[in-house]
């Protein structure tokens, strides 16, 4: 079978090299990938990969349309083998638990005063639901899952215990601690592993729903490290404590940041969606415009400036991101050509040293990992594993010397010699037959690896080409190298192999696709 597998892939990668050869002027292109491999830039976190799951019931509707399914926390069928071995496939996957209404969420411990009711739809509340608990017993059914699946739990906390509403339509006061604290410790007594507790849902700047100072919600992230040191006295599994999983706002974050140096906060958390509301109908449009994407530069760089500048040791995450608000967009968000919006936020923050990347959501509305109702992996499912498993933590300057349609990331390989290349068309009908040189080569020599390394001759590089379905960028189901990428009737990950090549072939990347290339030969002092 895996000889049959190799066959086809290198049968499929023929056809495109002999496409690449005789594509028509117009069609063809040439470009040049200069990688810099004597220091790494920057550095994201080991299990980089992150993602969320959230509350929402199946009554969560938007624009008519209810995506949500039993996608949510209190209802997710944790006995789904599909889920089981989706999780597994990453060891470990991050999850951070949380979403919208996280702040309406108590949890159903000794202390909760009155009944442990689930969320009820009321449009007159905030975020249209009234408050909802989380039993006990749901507690330990998930933690159970998440011990079976191996996966690291996030989990965010409802920031708006105790708070009154001010005039200027914040929230003030101080955040009371008892519910969570008490969650907190029946989750140590119970040996629940917690990789970081996290407090509030997007109260930060302007907020959405309602906000909260600056200067507050730092006395209660002081309030939350002092309860999480208490719980875990005598451990010697300190979880990390996060906030303040918001949109970026420049002051507010400073303040934040400033006032909990150099250690009463280890992650400073942000939310993305820079596309706008899922039921804009030029999503697509946006996602192919290489300016539209470079839009989120100046967010990931004013928060590594704002960390840097403070001296603080805390680390930026992007804590919840999901492109297009209120659910997504049904075959945009969910299907192929997310991947390259996907894809280009994991180079692009990577760059300015984000070191966890949480997409909304594992499964759940329209931007799924997973399909919510067959739980069957959608294409992003896929982009995310693959980066899991070929891109290390250091992060390498590469810039594409060509069209501005091709987007170009390198890091150092993952648990591997050499480097791996993510490259991205976001063209339509251009070939482009690409090489690589290694900036500043023997001095300020620039030259092909193929020349430069004396046993590049002989030496095969390994390819992962991505492309969507019958070339419908709006396909759910994604090829890799001509195969698609579907689970077996056990609800088994498929295997996801490359073709190799030779050095001295270009790197052929097809119109509308995505390329991880793993260079073991590129010798790159950094990655040493």
């Amino acid at each position: 079978m895996a000889g049959l597998r190799f066959l086809v892939g290198s049968l499929w990668f023929l056809a495109l090299l002999r496409l690449g050869a005789t594509a028509e002027a117009a069609t063809a292109a040439a470009g040049v990938v200069s990688v810099d491999g004597r220091r790494a830039i920057a550095s994201t976190g080991e299990d980089f990969v992150c993602a969320t799951l959230d509350w929402w019931p199946p009554e969560k509707c938007d624009y008519g349309t209810c995506a949500w399914g039993r996608a949510s926390l209190l209802n997710l069928d944790l006995s789904n083998k599909i889920l089981l071995n989706a999780v597994r496939a990453f060891s470990p996957l991050t999850l951070r638990l949380g979403g919208s209404l996280q702040d309406k969420v108590v949890y159903g411990t000794g202390d909760l005063q009155g009944p442990c009711a689930p969320f009820v739809k009321n449009a007159s509340e905030m975020h249209g639901f009234t408050q909802g608990c989380l039993p006990m017993r749901r507690w330990d059914e998930l933690n159970a899952f998440f011990q079976k699946s191996g996966a690291k739990i996030v989990f965010g906390l409802n920031a708006l215990n105790g708070r009154v509403p001010l005039q200027d339509g914040s929230m003030g006061g101080n955040w009371d601690t008892t519910n969570a604290a008490s969650l907190i410790r029946y989750t140590v007594s119970k040996g629940y592993t917690i990789h970081g507790w996290e407090l509030g849902n997007e109260l930060s700047g302007n907020g959405v729903g309602t906000r909260v100072g600056a200067d507050q919600y730092v006395k209660d992230v002081i309030a939350l490290k002092s309860t999480v040191d208490n719980a875990y006295r005598g451990s010697s599994l300190k979880p990390l404590v996060l906030a303040p999983g918001g949109f970026f706002d420049a002051g507010w974050f400073n303040e934040l940041i400033v006032k909990t140096r150099p250690n009463l906060v280890n992650v400073v958390t942000h939310h993305i969606y820079n596309l706008g509301p899922g039921v804009d109908t030029h999503l697509v449009d946006k996602i192919l415009n290489p300016s539209y994407l470079d839009g989120m530069v100046g967010t990931f760089s004013s928060l590594r400036g704002l960390l840097k500048a403070a001296g603080t040791s805390a680390v930026a995450w992007v804590g919840e991101a999901g492109g297009a608000y209120n659910s997504g967009h049904h075959l945009v968000t969910d299907a192929f050509v997310f991947s390259f919006w996907f894809l280009d936020q994991f180079g692009m923050s990577a760059k300015y040293d984000t070191k966890s990347y949480c997409r909304q959501s594992f499964i759940g509305g329209n931007y799924g990992l997973l399909n919510t109702t067959t739980f069957q992996p959608n294409p992003d499912y896929y982009s995310a594993l693959l980066w899991h498993r070929l891109m290390g933590t250091r992060v390498l300057d590469a810039k594409f010397n060509g069209t501005n349609m091709i987007r170009t990331y390198a890091h150092c390989a993952k648990h591997s010699p050499g480097i791996t290349l993510l490259l991205i068309n976001l063209h339509g009908s251009a070939i482009n037959r690409v090489s690589v040189t290694s900036e500043g080569a023997h001095g300020h020599t620039s030259r092909r690896h193929g020349r430069k390394f004396a046993q590049a001759a002989t030496a095969m590089r390994e390819e992962y080409h991505l492309t969507p379905k019958d070339g419908d960028i709006q396909s759910q189901v994604m090829m890799l190298n001509g195969r698609a990428l579907v689970t077996d009737a056990d609800g088994n990950i498929p295997r996801m192999e490359p073709v190799r090549v030779a050095a001295a072939q270009h790197i052929v990347i097809a119109p509308y696709s995505i390329v991880f290339a793993h260079i073991p030969y590129f010798r790159a002092p950094a990655c040493s």
